[in-house]
């Protein structure tokens, strides 16, 4: 296994996660913003208010997104697999 291999591999696992993560952050981060401009409308201080709506939407996304999530995972893992022999050397 070489460095340039070993580099290959670290970007590709690295970009991976950073696909499946990014839908999930990037709906809590619009519901955060949704909630703090309501929250700055209305004069309405209350920590749960922020909290819930970001624990639903987060729990909603990976329910939904979890199909997609999982057969990207798949394809990096029978990749890897399927390259096994040759990280051996």
């Amino acid at each position: 296994m070489t460095e340039y291999t070993l580099y290959e591999l670290f970007k590709e696992t690295i970009f991976l996660a950073f696909t499946l993560s990014a839908p999930i952050l990037v709906l809590g981060m619009l519901i955060g913003i949704l909630v703090s401009i309501f929250q700055t409308a209305t004069s309405i201080q209350e920590q749960s208010l922020t909290f819930i709506p970001k624990l639903l939407i987060t729990a909603l996304a990976l329910i939904g997104l979890a199909p997609w999530m999982l057969t990207k995972l798949m394809q990096f893992a029978i990749r890897l697999l399927g390259q096994l022999q040759m990280f051996a050397r």
